[in-house]
C-alpha cells in the first residue's frame, strides 16, 4: 500500500513540473531604454502552434519599441505538452 501511495505522488508530481530557460538573444550598442515590449507563443507537443507569434517584430510592436537594446527568450516547458515562448524586448 506504501508503494503505491508513493508511486501515485510521483506521477502527479510529474504534471506539475515544469522547466523554465531565459536566453539574451542579442544586445546592441543603444542605450538601455525605459520601454519593453513582450510577444508571447503557446505550442503543445512542440509541433502545433496555432497563431503563435513570439517575434521580436511583434514584441516590438507591442512595447512601442524603435530602437532596439536587448532581446531575451525565455521558454517555459511542461513536460513537453504545452511549450510557451515569450520574447521580451527593451529599447526606446
Amino acid at each position: 500500500m506504501k508503494n503505491r501511495l508513493l508511486v501515485f505522488l510521483a506521477v502527479c508530481s510529474m504534471f506539475f513540473a515544469s522547466c523554465s530557460l531565459t536566453l539574451p538573444v542579442t544586445a546592441t550598442s543603444n542605450p538601455v531604454g525605459s520601454k519593453v515590449g513582450k510577444s508571447v507563443g503557446v505550442c503543445y507537443f512542440y509541433q502545433i502552434c496555432l497563431g503563435a507569434d513570439a517575434s521580436i517584430k511583434t514584441a516590438c510592436k507591442n512595447g512601442g519599441i524603435t530602437k532596439i537594446s536587448t532581446v531575451d527568450l525565455n521558454t517555459t516547458n511542461v513536460l513537453g505538452i504545452i511549450v510557451t515562448y515569450t520574447c521580451t524586448v527593451t529599447g526606446e
